[in-house]
Protein backbone atom coordinates (compact mmCIF):
# COMPACT_ATOMS: atom_id res chain seq x y z
CA UNK A 1 0.00 0.00 0.00
CA UNK A 2 0.76 3.48 -0.82
CA UNK A 3 1.36 4.35 3.08
CA UNK A 4 2.83 1.20 4.54
CA UNK A 5 6.63 2.57 4.41
CA UNK A 6 5.56 5.78 6.39
CA UNK A 7 3.84 3.92 8.89
CA UNK A 8 6.71 1.84 9.41
CA UNK A 9 8.71 4.86 9.82
CA UNK A 10 7.16 5.83 12.34
CA UNK A 11 6.84 2.64 14.08
CA UNK A 12 10.46 2.75 14.17
CA UNK A 13 10.60 6.36 15.38
CA UNK A 14 8.31 5.86 18.00
CA UNK A 15 10.60 3.07 19.17
CA UNK A 16 13.87 5.08 19.10
CA UNK A 17 11.95 7.89 20.57
CA UNK A 18 10.52 5.46 23.49
CA UNK A 19 14.21 4.25 24.10
CA UNK A 20 15.64 7.41 24.21
CA UNK A 21 13.49 8.82 27.11
CA UNK A 22 14.41 5.80 29.03
CA UNK A 23 18.10 6.83 28.68
CA UNK A 24 17.08 10.36 29.49
CA UNK A 25 15.15 9.31 32.27
CA UNK A 26 17.26 6.59 33.65
CA UNK A 27 20.96 6.43 32.00
CA UNK A 28 23.04 5.11 32.43
CA UNK A 29 20.83 1.66 31.38
CA UNK A 30 21.61 -1.28 29.95
CA UNK A 31 20.14 -3.26 26.86
CA UNK A 32 18.64 -5.63 29.38
CA UNK A 33 16.74 -3.44 31.46
CA UNK A 34 15.73 -1.50 28.62
CA UNK A 35 14.10 -4.33 27.00
CA UNK A 36 12.46 -5.13 30.11
CA UNK A 37 10.83 -1.59 30.82
CA UNK A 38 10.00 -1.10 26.93
CA UNK A 39 8.58 -4.78 26.52
CA UNK A 40 11.24 -4.36 23.26
CA UNK A 41 12.60 -8.08 22.12
CA UNK A 42 16.76 -6.76 22.84
CA UNK A 43 17.49 -7.15 19.66
CA UNK A 44 15.07 -4.28 18.68
CA UNK A 45 16.53 -1.93 21.74
CA UNK A 46 20.19 -2.80 20.35
CA UNK A 47 19.07 -1.80 17.14
CA UNK A 48 17.47 1.61 18.33
CA UNK A 49 20.29 2.23 20.92
CA UNK A 50 22.67 2.09 17.20
CA UNK A 51 20.64 4.51 15.66
CA UNK A 52 20.33 6.80 18.22
CA UNK A 53 24.38 6.48 19.09
CA UNK A 54 24.62 7.28 15.31
CA UNK A 55 22.72 10.45 15.47
CA UNK A 56 24.72 11.41 19.01
CA UNK A 57 21.43 11.35 20.86
CA UNK A 58 22.99 8.46 23.41
CA UNK A 59 26.53 7.18 23.72
CA UNK A 60 27.62 3.88 25.83
CA UNK A 61 29.11 4.40 28.80
CA UNK A 62 31.06 1.69 31.24
CA UNK A 63 27.54 1.18 32.86
CA UNK A 64 25.08 1.38 29.77
CA UNK A 65 23.80 4.17 27.67
CA UNK A 66 23.49 7.83 28.69
CA UNK A 67 22.36 10.95 26.93
CA UNK A 68 24.60 12.43 23.81
CA UNK A 69 25.88 15.76 23.16
CA UNK A 70 23.24 16.40 20.42
CA UNK A 71 20.14 15.08 23.05
CA UNK A 72 19.26 18.60 24.12
CA UNK A 73 19.34 20.65 20.76
CA UNK A 74 17.25 17.46 19.62
CA UNK A 75 14.56 18.16 22.10
CA UNK A 76 14.86 22.07 21.33
CA UNK A 77 13.88 20.92 17.56
CA UNK A 78 11.76 18.15 18.40
CA UNK A 79 8.18 20.44 18.09
CA UNK A 80 9.30 21.92 14.92
CA UNK A 81 9.98 19.12 13.00
CA UNK A 82 6.75 17.19 13.93
CA UNK A 83 4.76 20.45 13.22
CA UNK A 84 6.55 20.23 9.77
CA UNK A 85 5.61 16.44 9.83
CA UNK A 86 1.77 17.99 10.55
CA UNK A 87 1.60 20.62 7.30
CA UNK A 88 3.04 18.21 4.90
CA UNK A 89 0.38 15.33 6.24
CA UNK A 90 -1.84 18.59 5.85
CA UNK A 91 -1.26 19.70 2.66
CA UNK A 92 -1.55 15.78 1.46
CA UNK A 93 -4.77 15.94 2.96
CA UNK A 94 -5.92 19.01 0.98
CA UNK A 95 -4.57 17.72 -2.41
CA UNK A 96 -6.37 13.98 -1.33
CA UNK A 97 -9.62 16.30 -1.11
CA UNK A 98 -9.09 18.17 -4.25
CA UNK A 99 -9.18 14.89 -6.32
Amino acid sequence: MLFDQIYRELELTERHLIVLRKVIEEGPIGILKLSDETGMPTHKVRYSLRVLEQEHLIRPSSHGAVAGENTEKFLEDFDGQISDIIAKASHIQQIRNSI
